[in-house]
């Protein structure tokens, strides 16, 4: 043997050990549909949500049926005609950090979200104390009933109540997080983030899951079959698909509605619709400076919407794919209705809008429109949006940008073209529009509202009633009556829904439906 075939055999050897140890590791790749930019759970984002929902913990999950079953809870009680709820801690759940998850962690976690949440606030306007008697026992003593306690602490979606250490639920609710500390079955790896490209979590050794029950949406055992779970991050939609096609990832999570045929013909792959509640676009506007301060000129923006026009600039001719029937509320759900959606029916006559547009009020001011560009589901219903904007006639400057530097500028109430804003689209999950305790778009409570900040006293008062009222029948009266007042404040305007599929190798099995969750996922 001479030198160079010593030296090559020597360095093959003392690499064997480590390509073995990196093939033993096992890795879920999955390709999200934009960067995660955010990473403080309390920032409405469906990226910053299912990061959240990989890290961390709630005391509720809800299950396939909508129902919300004990989490991080080995059980609860009520007393007092349910005025005084004590929740157990289940024994054995650990942060990542190595410390164990107690009540005053909880306290802390529930009091910070509850800041943010729409659903939280009302929980706490109506707590006259939220206390931690134990180790073990988080205790809410109410001034009056409420009874969706625990669907509110279940809410699995934007703004969800996880549950961190103490030391960091005291960080200000304005104040991003310094460090991600959760106690869920993934740890998040932050010294692996690389923003734009990849972020990177290690299953958590420690995690103590539910000791019984069926996975079913994000309730029962989480147990994370993988090692590791990375997210790469990949903009153009064919370098995910051919990624995807080549092996080189395990999951899509939004490919492209336009590439799905060419994929359908790929044997390799499945398909699957994840959030079979679907995701509902919208257009949100800025009540706080003109010309979407009147209500008036909010509402001629709402009667040019035909969400047809929206939905098929998605799915393309996919009509099945699309919901174009869509009011403030999910289908299906109990607070589902029709009311009032002739406001954005008919044949559209611009040179009427126009007209109207004049009487509201509006004087030429410059609308700034934030569209997302990099994600091609936003990016659709932006450009839709942007050509009804200038068929009406609005000064409008469009604001092309990626979805996470728009992410971070709508929560800016600055002044328009001083950093602010004045419309901008996005989705929000079926689980966030399905009632009028966590349809954040219908909150009116003026600067603690979702941005956009509307001063809506009318709707928050039927949101009141509705969460005060035990009757079933009658609070879907109350979410009817909702509806047609969101169409007379239109603080905001549905552009329809869509049900997007996933797609995934097919030795990839446990995929749960509801949200993209990482744990009961597997290979063969």
């Amino acid at each position: 043997m001479n030198r160079r075939q010593f030296v090559q055999a020597g360095a093959a050897a003392l690499m064997a050990p480590a390509l073995v140890r990196a093939q033993a590791i096992s890795t879920l790749k999955f390709v999200p549909y934009a960067d995660l930019a955010l990473l403080d759970p309390l920032v409405a984002s469906f990226m910053t949500r299912n990061h959240a929902m990989t890290v961390y913990d709630t005391l509720f999950a809800l299950d396939e049926q909508g129902e919300a079953q004990p989490q991080l809870l080995e059980g609860f009680t009520t007393e007092q005609e349910g005025r005084l709820w004590r929740l157990t801690l289940r024994q054995g759940p650990r942060f990542h950090d190595g410390t164990p998850v107690l009540a005053r962690d909880c306290v802390a976690s529930l009091r910070r979200w509850a800041i943010r949440d729409s659903f939280g606030a009302s929980l706490m306007a109506a707590t006259e104390e939220l206390s931690a008697p134990s180790d073990r026992v988080i205790q809410f003593r109410l001034k009056r009933p409420f009874p969706l306690l625990p669907q509110a602490l279940a809410k699995p979606t934007n703004l969800m109540a996880a549950i961190m250490p103490e030391r960091l639920a005291l960080t200000p609710a304005t104040t991003p997080l310094p460090e991600t500390v959760g106690s869920g079955p993934f740890r998040f790896l932050a010294n692996e983030r690389v923003p734009g490209a990849r972020n990177a979590y290690a299953r958590f050794e420690g995690y103590v899951p539910r000791p019984n029950g069926t996975p079913s949406f994000a309730a029962g055992p989480r147990i994370a079959h993988f090692e590791r779970v990375e997210w790469h991050t990949m903009p153009d939609p064919a370098t995910q698909t051919a990624a995807l096609q080549a092996g080189e990832v395990d999951w899509v999570d939004q490919p492209l509605m336009d590439l799905m045929p060419r994929l359908r013909r790929d044997r390799n792959l499945a398909f699957k619709v994840i959030e079979t509640t679907g995701l509902f676009g919208y257009m949100r506007f800025n009540c706080l400076y003109p010309p979407f301060d009147k209500p008036a000129v909010r509402r001629v923006l709402l009667k040019s919407v035909r969400q047809q026009e929206y939905m098929t600039g998605v799915v393309g001719p996919e009509t099945t794919a699309a919901n174009t029937r869509i009011g403030c509320f999910t289908p299906g759900m109990p607070s589902a209705t029709e009311a009032g959606l002739e406001v954005m029916q008919g044949p559209l006559d611009y040179a009427a809008l126009k007209r109207e547009l004049a009487e509201a009020g509006y004087n030429g001011e410059k609308v700034i429109l934030l569209a997302s560009t990099d994600v091609p589901r936003i990016n659709a219903i932006c450009e839709v949006a942007g050509a009804a904007c200038r068929a009406l006639g609005l000064n409008l400057d469009y604001v092309q940008t990626d979805w996470g530097t728009v992410t971070q500028r709508i929560p800016s109430r600055a002044v328009p073209g001083q950093g602010g804003w004045n419309l901008f689209l996005a989705y929000s999950g079926g689980y966030d529009f399905s009632s009028p305790a966590t349809h954040n778009q219908l909150r009116g409570h003026g600067i603690n509202a979702f941005s956009g900040w509307p001063t809506a006293p009318r709707l928050e008062a039927i949101r009141d009633a509705w969460l005060a009222e035990p009757d079933e029948a009658k609070r879907k009266a109350l979410a009817r009556d909702m509806q047609l007042q969101a169409w007379e404040e239109a603080t905001y305007a549905p552009v329809g829904a869509y049900y997007q599929p996933a797609a995934y190798r097919k030795e990839l099995t446990g995929l749960l439906t509801g949200l993209p969750l990482m744990w009961n996922v597997k290979r063969g």
